[in-house]
């Protein structure tokens, strides 16, 4: 006899079981965890629809889901915004199809524009839902000594590690969010991005504790040049929000800290690597195709609900160019202050 499956919304009394799921799904990742609902909440204030499926009493599917409205960028219903990987996560397809059929219908009752689901993997897939492939993710297994490490990179950014370390770079894996963010913050300014809320690296060590890490590079003038936050979970490491100053360019702080975290990630039992998601024909998309990982296309989900078409948020959108350029010459305090505004709408 089929077990009759109940979509029900997570409550917090059920945090810790639904935890207890993601973590033991092969398919579970970092951002399906439930610490993301206080990261969201507090930070961005967004309203999360966290959905689960169960049968007699047991977790067997679960959907996070977090509503995002603004007039400028459009209301949306995301699994999950901010993160790169998202979706359902089940025990059969059946249930998958059903979580993802209450999410369309969820999104039908908030009036929203549309539903996106940032699925990792290829999936059946039926109306109204539309897959959209712009995306890749990288990663390749972290071996088994520093030596090693460097042999696996690919010849060529091998060969700009090996410049970094003549260059007088020094490493500092003490948890520091605040000196992250302020590396990060000057990095994407000059980029031409709203930068997060600084309270974002605080709640994210806040919630995840030793999953999250901060590392620190340093010049020879002990001074910060480069710096990442990044997740660990299950046997992977995710270098997740990074950034650097002018000078880390010509200092290849970047490289030497790529290299530097999988060093230290193995010390910590990792055995893989993940570059994380880029936007194809993206610098960064470029960047990680040089280190020789393995490229994975992102399978995320569409379903339009009041728009005809999905918004180009992207930063090659050719309206956003004098923004970007402006922006790129506003002072960094003034960036950091009116930043915030804008960037808790770009997740």
């Amino acid at each position: 006899m089929q077990q009759t499956t109940i979509i029900q919304p997570l409550t917090e009394k059920e945090y810790e079981r639904w935890d207890q799921y993601v973590d033991q799904h092969p398919e579970g990742s970092f951002f399906h965890l439930s610490g993301w609902i206080r990261v969201i909440t507090q930070v961005f204030r967004h309203k999360p629809h966290y959905l689960m499926a169960v049968q007699a009493g047991k977790i067997v599917g679960v959907l996070p889901l977090v509503q995002q409205k603004s007039m400028l960028f459009g209301h949306a219903l995301i699994s999950t915004p901010f993160c790169v990987y998202g979706g359902v996560i089940a025990d059969n397809d059946e249930i998958r199809m059903q979580l993802e059929s209450e999410a369309y219908l969820l999104g039908c009752e908030l009036n929203v524009d549309y539903v996106e689901l940032r699925d990792r993997y290829q999936r059946e897939s039926k109306e109204p839902w539309q897959v959209h492939c712009h995306h890749s993710t990288f990663s390749c297994p972290i071996a088994n000594t520093p030596d090693e490490i460097l042999t696996s990179i690919k010849r060529k950014q091998r060969a700009v590690v090996r410049h970094s370390f003549a260059n007088e770079l020094s490493w500092d894996e003490h948890d520091d969010p605040d000196l992250c963010y302020d590396v990060y913050a000057e990095s994407v300014r000059n980029l031409g991005t709203p930068v997060f809320n600084k309270k974002l690296f605080r709640t994210l060590k806040e919630t995840f504790g030793e999953r999250c890490h901060t590392l620190i590079i340093r010049d020879k003038e002990n001074q910060p040049v480069s710096s990442v936050l990044s997740f660990y979970y299950k046997d992977a490491v995710l270098p997740y929000y990074g950034g650097g100053k002018f000078e880390a360019r010509e200092l290849k702080s970047y490289d030497y800290m790529y290299y530097q975290l999988m060093c230290l990630a193995h010390e910590k039992g990792k055995t893989q690597f993940d570059f994380g998601r880029s936007k194809h024909d993206s610098g960064s998309y470029s960047y990680k195709k040089n280190w020789g990982m393995q490229e994975e296309l992102l399978h995320y989900k569409i379903a339009l609900v009041k728009s005809d078409s999905l918004p180009n948020l992207s930063p090659n959108n050719p309206k956003y160019r004098l923004f970007i350029n402006l922006w790129k010459r506003m002072p960094l305090g003034v960036s950091r202050a009116i930043g915030p505004n804008l960037s808790k709408y770009l997740g």
